[in-house]
């Protein structure tokens, strides 16, 4: 089985390196090109084995399953260089939102999907969002679960959810990182407590709530319950957040989504020529 990867910058490389060092998939059973070649070099010198074709075209060529792991605006592009030689026999596999499923369907022969990951399944851990297109057996629906299943805990997901849900899974854990940064920061700001200090505080932290989630048997109801003592600092500290957060996170989700819209509607208007003739 050979992977083929088209795209090797922030997600693409995340994928590709979560894999390996899972031990599911073999550098040499990989076959990646990017734009920047140097980028796709640097990952063929750090794990020996992995090939670096000269072109999109060898790299669809020579792979069972590959990997689309591309911006939406590049998919035109790439998509009028691959399409001749796509089989259907192939796999294609989108980790780029805004591109449907059913116009990667109108463009290749390949049966297709649509798998969004996290950047929590470089340590292998967090979900994937799988969105299975209807060309896919249930063979295929297992070889792609079981792949994902080394890196995270895949979820199966409508193609119409696929924006709020990334919100959840894929784009949270900067917003979460920010606030855990602003929170280590008002600390430091606040008392003399040094900033390095403040930041290893909340990261420990994180660690720490993380496993009481998945481990200890909390819900994130019952670990403010557990925490917020009535009457106690925690419970005021909670207070204030509820008035003061309001409707930040509705007004985050109603941006997301408007961007994704937008996104969706220009990759369409690129594909839709060459689908119309």
């Amino acid at each position: 089985m050979t992977y083929g990867f088209i795209g090797t910058g922030s997600m693409g490389r995340t994928l590709i390196e979560a894999l390996i060092r899972s031990g599911k998939v073999k550098p040499s059973e990989m076959i990646v090109t990017n734009r920047t070649k140097a980028k796709a070099q640097q990952l063929a010198d750090r794990y020996p084995g992995l090939r670096v074709a000269a072109d999109n075209r060898q790299a669809i060529h020579e792979s069972s399953v590959f990997f689309l792991c591309i911006k939406p605006g590049e998919f035109r592009t790439v998509l009028d260089e691959i399409c001749d030689v796509v089989r259907e026999d192939q796999i294609a596999v989108s980790i780029t939102s805004p591109v449907m499923i059913a116009d990667l369907e109108k463009w290749l022969r390949a049966r297709a999907a649509k798998i969004i990951p996290s950047i929590a399944n470089s340590v292998c851990d967090g979900n994937s969002l799988f969105v299975p297109g209807p060309r896919l057996t249930e063979e295929d629906r297992k070889q792609l679960w079981d792949l994902f299943s080394a890196i995270s805990q895949p979820i199966t997901i409508a193609e119409s959810d696929t924006r709020v849900a990334s919100d959840l899974a894929s784009v949270s854990p900067a917003f979460i990182a920010f606030l855990m940064e602003k929170l280590a920061d008002a600390a430091a700001e606040e008392t003399n407590l040094p900033r390095e200090t403040a930041l290893a505080l909340v990261t420990r932290m994180a660690h720490g709530l993380g496993r009481l989630l998945t481990d200890g048997g909390f819900t994130l109801e019952s670990l403010q319950e557990r925490v917020a003592v009535p009457g106690g600092i925690t419970r005021e500290g909670l207070n204030l957040l509820q008035e003061d957060i309001g409707p930040v996170f509705n007004k985050l989700i109603r941006l997301t989504h408007a961007k994704y819209e937008d996104d969706i509607e220009k990759v369409q208007q690129s594909l839709r020529a060459k689908i119309e003739k």
